[in-house]
């Protein structure tokens, strides 16, 4: 499973705060699995999806599964789901498509690069990505 982006952008936001910072920055979010589109959409905030997984990550316990929940799209957008063998993302918009569970750590790793170039890469646009932590590692089990 990756999770890819392109076309990214950011507007000027319309206030001081975080959450106009994080849905003032979006791109075309693909994620792939096998070869496979699991969920596609653009002007996506991925900012705002980076800053999630980051959270998650980090307050979650290791059997939580995610849900993003974003200022701007219905809940459930995309979901991380324990399953029996794995880990697999879901999304409400693309009904019956998920991504074949993976492990633990795969699914870390994943996080751990998209987050990474979502924090270079606005920062690059030259905002602050204060709000994404470096390096963040899933917790082993």
């Amino acid at each position: 499973m990756e999770i890819h982006y392109e076309n990214l952008s950011a507007d000027t936001p319309s206030g001081p705060t975080l959450a106009e910072t994080l849905l003032s920055i979006e791109a075309d979010l693909t994620i792939v699995d096998r070869g496979h589109e699991i969920f596609s959409e653009t002007s996506f905030p991925v900012a705002e999806l980076a800053y999630a997984l980051c959270k998650w990550v980090g307050e979650a316990d290791q059997s939580e599964e995610f849900s993003f929940d974003s200022m701007s799209a219905d809940p459930g957008l995309l979901n991380i789901v324990k399953r029996e063998n794995g880990w697999s993302v879901t999304s409400a918009s693309t009904p019956g498509a998920s991504a074949c569970p993976v492990k633990r750590e795969a699914l870390g790793r994943e996080i751990s690069r998209f987050t990474a170039n979502v924090r270079t890469d606005i920062s690059r646009l030259g905002i602050d990505p204060y709000f994404i932590p470096e390096g963040i590692r899933f917790p082993s089990q």
